[in-house]
């Protein structure tokens, strides 16, 4: 490991840190693989870790694919190994937080579409700009941004290549949270604490009963509930006997 993606937990909480901030945190092969060996064990620690937050050393989250990587002819380990690694990150079971400051292009917001919430500082950036470099899509891209912010919205982006603010970003309803750049990562904290709060099997369950569901229609979604969601937990006994107690 050569410390391109950093892992530091505190509590139940893991935040995973995308470390070249000397690119932008420019996203190359040697990154993702560290990046999914994080990810892989991240999946067998499901009652160890509550919450996983993924975000970027400096002053970006990340300014995409790095496109001297493209020049050399890079070589991942198998094909679509970034597109698979993505998924892997938006398929854990735990609740995934992207906290976001300085530019998240490309490559950078497809990863921070794999997250269940996107918490920006507002110094942040948006954009797409597959269409300006005369790419396409590869990780993700028309599958989660459209299902976040709606498809004319997507067809906006990617079309153009604009670059978007990070309060714009929130009216869209690609960012949950819109902070100052010195509350970002309190506020993060302070989010992920809550959820690590509640009970871990049941952030679980509803995540990916949320996930199973996505893109059903109403009644065979409230099927899909009935017939799969587990119902109590191991801990719901102990949370409902503290009701009402300090």
């Amino acid at each position: 490991m050569s410390n391109l993606v950093l892992r530091k937990d505190s509590g139940r909480i893991c935040t995973l840190t995308l470390n070249r901030p000397e690119t932008l945190n420019a996203l190359n092969v040697p990154l993702f693989e560290e990046l999914r060996g994080h990810v892989d064990t991240l999946r067998g620690q499901v009652h160890e870790v509550a919450c996983v937050i993924i975000t970027g050393a400096g002053k970006a989250f990340s300014a995409g694919h790095d496109l001297k990587d493209i020049q050399k002819g890079e070589r991942p380990p198998e094909p679509h190994f970034q597109a698979k690694t993505i998924q892997a990150l938006a398929e854990l079971p735990q609740p995934v937080v992207a906290c976001v400051r300085g530019h998240c292009y490309t490559g950078g917001l497809e990863l921070a579409l794999a997250a269940d919430i996107i918490i920006a500082a507002r110094s942040a950036k948006f954009g797409d700009t597959h269409s300006k470099w005369g790419l396409s899509p590869l990780w993700g891209m028309t599958q989660r941004l459209p299902r976040r912010i709606g498809l004319s919205k997507a067809k906006q982006m990617m079309f153009t290549s604009d670059i978007f603010a990070a309060e714009a970003a929130e009216r869209m309803g690609l960012v949950d949270i819109c902070v100052d750049d010195a509350e970002l990562e309190q506020t993060t904290n302070d989010l992920a604490q809550r959820i690590a709060a509640n009970s871990t099997y049941s952030n679980q369950v509803n995540k990916g009963l949320l996930g199973a569901t996505d893109g059903m229609t109403g009644q065979a979604g409230l099927a899909y509930e009935l017939a799969h969601s587990p119902g109590a937990c191991f801990d719901a006994r102990e949370r409902v006997a503290s009701f009402g107690k300090k």
